[in-house]
């Protein structure tokens, strides 16, 4: 298994005292935060739950940690599910039935909710009423259900997939998570270190932080694994040590994994640096659509290696060069 995939999944085992619980603790997204500290105050004012939410962005940035926060602030619960959780109507009407006055829902990928179950779920965000169809054929009728008044905050990595009328639904609004930047994450990986009883040399901190990806998710995978090698070596967790660790996680100085740097060598070697189109890479890598798109894509970019057009994708001179090979294009 990739180290990118690595990444993607160790967000389940990571420690739950990493989270941020107050606006203090929550580094990073300092705009996201002032609106949502007025939307939530100015809720609690007029005693009404806050209007829904949807963040969006690349994995890793802080949206279900966001979700997590607003709920320890407003004192709410939070029931969490995600998209492919909720197969059936069934399974949305047994999740807002269940609500106590003011609760938060929280559906994690939104973007793959059934269409039948979003049809459902719109009436239920906008009128608070859940309509049921009981019985098939010219028998079939509707049942409206009274719903208590909640909150939906929802997450996604591909705001493109969601179907035209649901983001407008969320009158609350709408927030795109932007990627950190290298001090965001110094600050966070020093914070977890704290939590986790690391100690480590600012150098070591610098070093592991330049290599997160510009990701908290990252930086906490990267900051335990190190953690781990120093552990298991008996020396002191230092610039050294991070070096050590990582390179054996295949992660290089500007933290590609192995993946990263597979797909940018495929496109090179396989199809003169692109454009090429993202079926065509996935089958080329093995690599799923989605890893590409959600997960690997967005740094790549981001650091000016890839770039991404309506013909396709195509590493740059900037990406040729940190793989050591030499642009022949004209």
């Amino acid at each position: 298994m990739s180290s990118t995939k690595n990444i993607a999944k160790d967000e389940g085992h990571l420690d739950q005292t990493l989270r941020p619980s107050a606006w203090a603790d929550y580094i990073g997204q300092e705009n996201i935060k002032t609106n949502l500290k007025i939307l939530l105050t100015a809720a609690e004012e007029r005693s009404h739950p806050a209007e829904h939410i949807l963040f969006y962005g690349p994995p890793g940035l802080g949206k279900t940690t966001l979700a997590h926060l607003i709920a320890h602030e407003t004192g709410r619960q939070i029931k969490i599910t995600s998209g492919p959780a909720i197969e059936k109507v069934g399974d949305l009407a047994s999740i807002l039935t269940n609500l106590a006055p003011g609760d938060i829902v929280f559906i994690d990928e939104i973007h793959r909710l059934n269409k039948m179950v979003e049809e459902v779920l719109y009436p239920a965000m906008e009128s608070g009423v859940l309509d049921i169809i009981i019985g098939k054929g010219p028998s079939a009728r509707t049942i409206q259900l009274e719903l208590p008044a909640f909150t939906l905050i929802a997450a996604t990595t591909r705001i493109a997939l969601l179907s035209a009328p649901l983001p407008s639904r969320f009158s609350g609004g709408t927030f795109r998570l932007e990627f950190y930047t290298h001090d965001e994450i110094k600050k966070i990986l020093a914070r977890s270190a704290v939590i986790l009883g690391v100690e480590l040399t600012d150098e070591a901190l610098d070093e592991i932080a330049k290599r997160a990806r510009f990701t908290p998710r990252t930086a906490n995978y990267f900051l335990k694994r190190c953690r781990d090698y120093a552990q298991v070596h008996k020396m002191p967790l230092s610039k050294d040590a991070v070096k050590k660790a990582l390179a054996l996680l295949e992660i290089d100085e500007l933290g590609l994994s192995a993946s990263d740097r597979r797909i940018m060598e495929i496109i090179i070697s396989k199809f003169d640096g692109g454009p090429v189109g993202l079926k065509t890479i996935a089958a080329a890598t093995s690599e799923e659509e989605a890893t590409i798109e959600e997960v690997i894509e967005p740094y790549l970019i981001q650091l000016g290696l890839l770039d991404r057009t309506t013909r396709g994708r195509t590493v740059t001179k900037k990406g040729y060069e940190h793989l050591g090979y030499e642009d022949t294009r004209n």
